[in-house]
């Protein structure tokens, strides 16, 4: 019998305990570690945000999921990872041996350096921790405490926040303007990585909707209150929410892992570790050597099936299969309201029709891990 530990419940190892549970494998003990049983769904979470969603709309019961795959659920953190002797450390103390190791932790965001900013901003990761703070800034704004906001990041996960906490203050308050939105970005363009079609309609969206941008302005430091950008520029926020590229966990490169420039798990096309061979590592924690791609769920979810494929031909010492990513993928992008646009390559589509396109999307996925099959 092998132990294969999953460490995190990340959107690809959703697809590894979904497929283990539709097929068992009899000679693998399967182990689930996560500090928390509610997964959210990071393509929703700006829905949620903005108020179209409830949480159990855009969150997956681990436990549950679990008990569908036969695999044992334990909801605590890993202090420590220690793959040269198969060991992981739990946030109580006990140590759990495994055979095989395959790590969905996801990332965080990239705040280190920032003198201040994980102090007195608030990150969008760990997500429960940024919906607890998005609570207490929701009944702030009702009373009138809150009345200047202010988001660093210039990425689609910084515009779709913005433009979903601007609607949803709007609904609450019955006021647009009841809050002042600030937009601060590092690069003088916003959506980097997106063709300049798209960046020309969130330009266009964030000016009718008066939330200001202000671009080249990397943010040196946080104080309570204030964001300090270079050159001495800064911003008073009543609300900082961080919303930067993504960052690796320092445990990774701590324990002894090869990593790549950023921390991030080097693993080869096969989703093992290129130092570790008893490791998979998958989502944004992890990049692909030879095929690095940006840290997107979309990329993390299409890892799924590769992953428990290659769990089980681990387990079973049969031959791993090679895994090439999608070189391009299709962004969906909300805008606040119910209206979205599109982006893959070069081109753009925008309106209420993408956001419901969208929606379907998204919804699909959740109900993937939550109409289980019966038995």
């Amino acid at each position: 019998m092998k132990r294969l530990v999953l460490c995190g419940g990340g959107h690809s190892h959703l697809e590894v305990l979904r497929r283990f549970g539709l097929a068992r494998e009899p000679r693998v003990e399967l182990v689930l570690v996560s500090p928390n049983r509610w997964t959210p769904y990071s393509g929703m979470l700006p829905g949620l945000v903005a108020g179209h969603y409830a949480f159990e709309d855009v969150h997956i019961d681990l436990e549950r999921l679990a008990r569908f795959a036969r695999a044992r659920f334990l909801p605590t953190v890993i202090a420590r990872l220690e793959p040269d002797s198969r060991i992981v450390t739990l946030g109580d103390g006990g140590r759990l041996e495994f055979d095989i190791a395959s790590l969905d932790i996801g990332s965080t965001p990239a705040s280190a350096g920032v003198p201040g900013a994980s102090e007195h901003a608030v990150g969008v990761k760990p997500v429960e921790v940024f919906l607890r703070e998005w609570a207490r800034a929701l009944e702030r704004a009702r009373t009138g405490t809150l009345q200047r906001g202010v988001v660093v990041g210039g990425g689609a996960a910084g515009l779709e926040l913005v433009l979903a906490m601007q609607h949803r203050f709007a609904r609450e308050t019955g006021r647009r303007d009841a809050v002042d939105w600030h937009l601060l970005t590092d690069v003088d363009a916003l959506l980097p990585m997106h063709n300049a079609r798209v960046r020309a309609i969130f330009r266009r969206l964030l000016a009718e909707r008066e939330i200001e941008v202000h671009l080249a302005s990397p943010v040196v430091q946080v104080e309570p209150g204030v964001a300090f950008a270079a050159g001495g520029f800064r911003v008073r926020g009543d609300l900082i929410v961080w919303a930067t590229g993504a960052a690796a966990s320092p445990r990774l490169a701590a324990a002894g892992l090869a990593v790549d420039e950023r921390g991030f798990v080097a693993v080869d096309a096969t989703l093992r570790s290129v130092s570790h061979p008893h490791v998979f590592a998958a989502g944004d924690c992890a990049t692909m050597v030879g095929h690095p791609r940006p840290k997107s769920g979309v990329y993390a979810v299409r890892q799924g099936p590769p992953l428990a494929a290659n769990l089980r031909a681990a387990a079973s010492g049969r031959p791993l299969e090679a895994y090439t990513p999608q070189a391009r993928a299709l962004s969906l992008i909300s805008a606040g309201d119910r209206y979205a646009v599109a982006s893959r390559g070069g081109w753009a589509f925008e309106g209420g029709w993408v956001w419901r396109w969208k929606d379907r999307i998204d919804r699909r996925f959740v109900r993937r891990y939550a109409d289980l099959p019966a038995g």
